[in-house]
Protein backbone atom coordinates (compact mmCIF):
# COMPACT_ATOMS: atom_id res chain seq x y z
CA UNK A 1 0.00 0.00 0.00
CA UNK A 2 1.47 3.37 -0.94
CA UNK A 3 1.75 6.47 1.26
CA UNK A 4 -1.00 8.37 -0.63
CA UNK A 5 -3.51 5.59 -0.07
CA UNK A 6 -2.65 5.36 3.64
CA UNK A 7 -2.90 9.14 4.04
CA UNK A 8 -6.30 9.16 2.31
CA UNK A 9 -7.62 6.43 4.58
CA UNK A 10 -6.30 8.15 7.70
CA UNK A 11 -7.90 11.46 6.63
CA UNK A 12 -11.20 9.75 5.91
CA UNK A 13 -11.10 7.96 9.27
CA UNK A 14 -10.47 11.24 11.09
CA UNK A 15 -13.33 12.87 9.20
CA UNK A 16 -15.75 10.10 10.19
CA UNK A 17 -14.63 10.29 13.82
CA UNK A 18 -15.08 14.07 13.73
CA UNK A 19 -18.60 13.80 12.36
CA UNK A 20 -19.56 11.33 15.10
CA UNK A 21 -17.96 13.53 17.77
CA UNK A 22 -19.72 16.63 16.46
CA UNK A 23 -23.05 14.87 16.58
CA UNK A 24 -22.52 14.22 20.27
CA UNK A 25 -21.30 17.77 21.03
CA UNK A 26 -24.27 19.54 19.49
CA UNK A 27 -26.91 17.06 20.55
CA UNK A 28 -29.71 18.18 22.81
CA UNK A 29 -29.21 14.93 24.68
CA UNK A 30 -31.95 13.28 26.66
CA UNK A 31 -34.94 14.92 28.26
CA UNK A 32 -38.53 15.73 27.50
CA UNK A 33 -39.59 17.95 24.61
CA UNK A 34 -40.30 20.80 27.05
CA UNK A 35 -36.88 20.40 28.70
CA UNK A 36 -35.14 20.51 25.31
CA UNK A 37 -37.13 23.57 24.28
CA UNK A 38 -36.23 25.31 27.55
CA UNK A 39 -32.54 24.48 27.09
CA UNK A 40 -32.66 26.08 23.62
CA UNK A 41 -34.46 29.16 24.98
CA UNK A 42 -31.85 29.48 27.75
CA UNK A 43 -29.07 29.30 25.14
CA UNK A 44 -30.92 31.89 23.06
CA UNK A 45 -31.16 34.36 25.94
CA UNK A 46 -27.53 33.89 27.02
CA UNK A 47 -26.39 34.40 23.41
CA UNK A 48 -28.48 37.55 22.97
CA UNK A 49 -27.13 38.96 26.26
CA UNK A 50 -23.57 38.34 25.05
CA UNK A 51 -24.32 39.92 21.66
CA UNK A 52 -25.86 43.01 23.30
CA UNK A 53 -22.83 43.37 25.57
CA UNK A 54 -20.34 43.03 22.71
CA UNK A 55 -22.30 45.00 20.12
CA UNK A 56 -24.89 47.22 21.87
CA UNK A 57 -26.46 48.53 18.64
CA UNK A 58 -27.83 45.04 17.90
CA UNK A 59 -30.42 45.44 20.70
CA UNK A 60 -32.23 48.16 18.71
CA UNK A 61 -31.75 46.22 15.47
CA UNK A 62 -33.43 43.12 16.93
CA UNK A 63 -36.11 45.23 18.62
CA UNK A 64 -37.08 46.74 15.24
CA UNK A 65 -36.70 43.50 13.23
CA UNK A 66 -39.42 41.21 11.94
CA UNK A 67 -37.76 38.36 13.83
CA UNK A 68 -34.52 36.67 14.76
CA UNK A 69 -32.89 33.25 15.13
CA UNK A 70 -30.19 32.00 17.48
CA UNK A 71 -28.21 28.80 16.86
CA UNK A 72 -25.57 26.88 18.80
CA UNK A 73 -23.05 25.00 16.67
CA UNK A 74 -20.08 22.74 17.29
CA UNK A 75 -17.58 22.39 14.46
CA UNK A 76 -14.52 20.20 13.91
CA UNK A 77 -11.98 20.63 11.11
CA UNK A 78 -9.40 17.91 10.49
CA UNK A 79 -6.89 18.63 7.74
CA UNK A 80 -9.10 18.57 4.62
CA UNK A 81 -12.58 17.97 6.10
CA UNK A 82 -14.92 20.12 8.21
CA UNK A 83 -18.16 19.03 9.86
CA UNK A 84 -20.57 20.50 12.37
CA UNK A 85 -24.06 20.22 13.82
CA UNK A 86 -26.25 22.46 15.89
CA UNK A 87 -29.70 23.56 16.95
CA UNK A 88 -31.62 26.75 17.61
CA UNK A 89 -34.88 28.65 17.46
CA UNK A 90 -36.43 31.22 15.14
CA UNK A 91 -38.67 33.84 16.74
CA UNK A 92 -41.23 35.61 14.55
CA UNK A 93 -41.99 38.86 16.37
CA UNK A 94 -45.18 39.57 14.39
CA UNK A 95 -46.87 36.24 15.14
CA UNK A 96 -45.01 35.32 18.32
CA UNK A 97 -44.28 31.88 16.82
CA UNK A 98 -41.10 30.08 17.79
CA UNK A 99 -39.80 27.46 15.38
CA UNK A 100 -37.14 25.05 16.65
CA UNK A 101 -34.61 24.07 14.01
CA UNK A 102 -31.47 21.99 13.44
CA UNK A 103 -28.39 22.73 11.40
CA UNK A 104 -25.57 20.74 9.87
CA UNK A 105 -22.52 21.72 7.90
CA UNK A 106 -19.82 19.99 5.97
CA UNK A 107 -17.01 21.12 3.78
CA UNK A 108 -13.52 20.81 2.45
CA UNK A 109 -10.46 23.00 2.82
CA UNK A 110 -7.41 23.39 4.99
CA UNK A 111 -7.73 23.54 8.71
CA UNK A 112 -7.30 21.97 12.08
CA UNK A 113 -9.27 22.43 15.26
CA UNK A 114 -12.64 22.48 16.97
CA UNK A 115 -14.89 25.31 18.07
CA UNK A 116 -18.20 25.98 19.73
CA UNK A 117 -19.94 29.05 18.40
CA UNK A 118 -23.26 30.86 18.24
CA UNK A 119 -25.03 32.38 15.25
CA UNK A 120 -27.59 35.17 15.54
CA UNK A 121 -29.67 35.98 12.46
CA UNK A 122 -31.76 39.13 12.36
CA UNK A 123 -34.62 38.95 9.84
CA UNK A 124 -35.59 42.36 8.49
CA UNK A 125 -38.74 41.19 6.67
CA UNK A 126 -41.51 38.63 7.18
CA UNK A 127 -40.62 37.26 3.74
CA UNK A 128 -37.06 36.51 4.93
CA UNK A 129 -38.35 34.65 8.03
CA UNK A 130 -40.88 32.65 6.03
CA UNK A 131 -38.29 31.66 3.42
CA UNK A 132 -35.79 30.59 6.09
CA UNK A 133 -38.27 28.48 8.07
CA UNK A 134 -39.87 26.87 5.01
CA UNK A 135 -36.73 26.30 2.91
CA UNK A 136 -33.83 26.34 5.31
CA UNK A 137 -30.81 28.18 4.12
CA UNK A 138 -27.44 27.25 2.75
CA UNK A 139 -24.38 29.39 3.33
CA UNK A 140 -20.90 28.74 2.04
CA UNK A 141 -17.30 29.79 2.62
CA UNK A 142 -15.51 30.31 5.90
CA UNK A 143 -12.14 31.57 7.01
CA UNK A 144 -11.38 32.16 10.65
CA UNK A 145 -8.93 31.91 13.47
CA UNK A 146 -10.07 30.98 16.97
CA UNK A 147 -8.12 30.42 20.16
CA UNK A 148 -10.49 30.77 23.08
CA UNK A 149 -11.37 28.99 26.31
CA UNK A 150 -14.09 30.57 28.42
CA UNK A 151 -13.32 34.28 28.74
CA UNK A 152 -9.67 33.86 27.79
CA UNK A 153 -8.33 34.07 24.27
CA UNK A 154 -9.42 35.73 21.09
CA UNK A 155 -11.42 34.99 18.00
CA UNK A 156 -12.12 36.64 14.70
CA UNK A 157 -15.91 36.76 14.81
CA UNK A 158 -17.90 38.36 12.08
CA UNK A 159 -21.11 39.66 10.72
CA UNK A 160 -22.72 39.78 7.32
CA UNK A 161 -25.85 40.90 5.55
CA UNK A 162 -27.58 38.59 3.07
CA UNK A 163 -31.00 39.10 1.47
CA UNK A 164 -32.90 40.76 4.30
CA UNK A 165 -30.93 38.95 7.02
CA UNK A 166 -28.06 40.22 9.18
CA UNK A 167 -25.87 37.42 10.54
CA UNK A 168 -23.59 37.60 13.59
CA UNK A 169 -21.31 34.80 14.80
CA UNK A 170 -19.63 34.59 18.18
CA UNK A 171 -17.14 31.97 19.32
CA UNK A 172 -17.79 30.42 22.72
CA UNK A 173 -14.65 28.28 22.91
CA UNK A 174 -12.28 26.32 20.81
CA UNK A 175 -9.01 26.28 18.98
CA UNK A 176 -9.21 26.43 15.21
CA UNK A 177 -7.42 27.80 12.19
CA UNK A 178 -9.33 27.08 9.04
CA UNK A 179 -10.15 28.19 5.53
CA UNK A 180 -12.90 26.01 4.10
CA UNK A 181 -15.61 25.97 1.52
CA UNK A 182 -18.65 24.54 3.20
CA UNK A 183 -22.37 24.40 3.07
CA UNK A 184 -24.68 24.88 6.03
CA UNK A 185 -28.23 23.57 5.97
CA UNK A 186 -30.98 24.55 8.40
CA UNK A 187 -34.25 22.62 8.79
CA UNK A 188 -37.28 22.46 11.09
CA UNK A 189 -36.95 20.06 14.04
CA UNK A 190 -40.18 18.04 13.75
CA UNK A 191 -39.75 16.51 17.20
CA UNK A 192 -39.68 19.90 18.98
CA UNK A 193 -42.38 21.72 16.99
Amino acid sequence: MNIKCIASRVSLSFALIAIMAIGGCASMGSGSVSEKRQAILNMQQATLNKLYAEKPDTRAQISNAAGYAVFSNANINIIFFAAGTGYGVVTNKLTGAQTYMNMAEGGVGLGLGAKDYRIVMVFHTQKAIKHFVENGWTMGGNADATAKAGDKGASADGEGYLGGVSVYSMTESGLALQATVKGTKFWVDKALN
